[in-house]
């Protein structure tokens, strides 16, 4: 079989960062998030990584990282732009907004040719998850008729930011560790070791506890994943284009859990226990620094201690 490759959406902007946040270094010798990712991939076993960017940003994002992960990964750019659509379906007038995260991994369906892992570019998820997602992929796919998918979960209370709400995919699980079904929540805050999320129109605060399992986006899937993704994309539009032209988008969690209901495809929840940091708010970069400069005190990153190579 052909070994897993990983694909890295990196096409986003950051707004509420205020700026391209996946390329922002984290620490003192000038290493991106991506940095540890890819490391903790590479370690793992990934060999060959896909950058999904915006054409615009493809030589500064080079010159940031994908030069320099090139001498040691087979590297691939996919561009993710509004334009890619099926035929017949156009770009709404005033449309800014990308088409999703189920978008994003389509505008990499002609490099990808076996199973693969998805991430976010400005998520870190620790040493723990590249290694159970690879070891998930390089199993033996059946021959049945339900696709079996690898979500690597995490505890909500180790994904959240002082600093604001965050949007998480809150999941439950059947007793087999298999995913039953996620839903979205678009407003999350902090409340000690659990949370609240916004419900009723913005009008409740909803309590959560901190323990609950929460996708971060990391995704394995096999190669036929592909196929579902591509043949749901002109269902969606046709229907959310009447209500939503200028703001819908096609997220992979909300196909995941299509086929789920359908009975086509079953997901088994990995849990991470590992802290996830990302830069949600600019407020949340002294966090991710610190996290990573004491990671790299505690031997977990011993390739990241110098300059990362090529850096300008």
């Amino acid at each position: 079989m052909r070994k897993p490759v990983l694909v890295i959406m990196a096409a986003g902007m950051g707004s509420r960062y205020g700026g391209l946040k996946q390329i922002d270094p984290v620490d003192e010798q000038g290493h991106i998030i991506m940095d540890f990712s890819i490391y903790d991939a590479r370690r793992a076993g990934f060999e060959e990584v896909i950058f999904i960017i915006k054409k615009e940003n493809e030589q500064l994002f080079r010159e940031a990282i994908g030069d320099r992960i090139s001498q040691t990964m087979k590297v691939h750019y996919a561009f993710q732009e509004l334009t890619d659509l099926p035929e017949g379906v156009e770009v709404p007038e005033g449309r800014k907004k990308p088409w999703g995260t189920g978008h994003a991994v389509l505008s990499a369906r002609d490099l990808i040719h076996g199973p693969f892992a998805v991430i976010n570019a400005d998520d870190y998820y620790g040493v723990e998850a590249f290694q159970i997602v690879y070891d998930f992929l390089m199993q033996e796919a059946g021959d049945d008729a339900v696709q079996e998918y690898v979500m690597a979960g995490y505890l909500l209370k180790n994904t959240l930011t002082e600093n604001g709400s965050v949007a998480r995919g809150v999941c439950t699980t059947d007793a087999s560790g298999s995913l039953t079904s996620i839903v979205e929540r678009t407003k999350i805050v902090r409340q000690g070791e659990d949370a609240a999320y916004l419900a009723d129109d913005g009008k409740t605060w909803i309590p959560v506890s901190g323990d609950s399992v929460v996708s971060m986006n990391m995704w394995g899937f096999p190669l036929s994943f592909l196929t579902q993704l591509k043949a749901r994309f002109p269902l969606f539009l046709e229907k959310e284009l009447k209500e939503n032209p200028a703001g819908c988008e096609y997220f992979l969690p909300f196909v995941v859990n299509d086929l789920m209901e359908e009975g086509k495809a079953k997901v088994k929840v990995l849990t991470v226990h590992d802290v996830w940091h990302g830069v949600t708010y600019a407020e949340d970069k002294q966090g991710v620094v610190e996290a990573m400069q004491a990671l790299k005190e505690a031997g977990v990153y011993p390739g990241l201690q110098t300059e990362p190579a090529g850096k300008r």
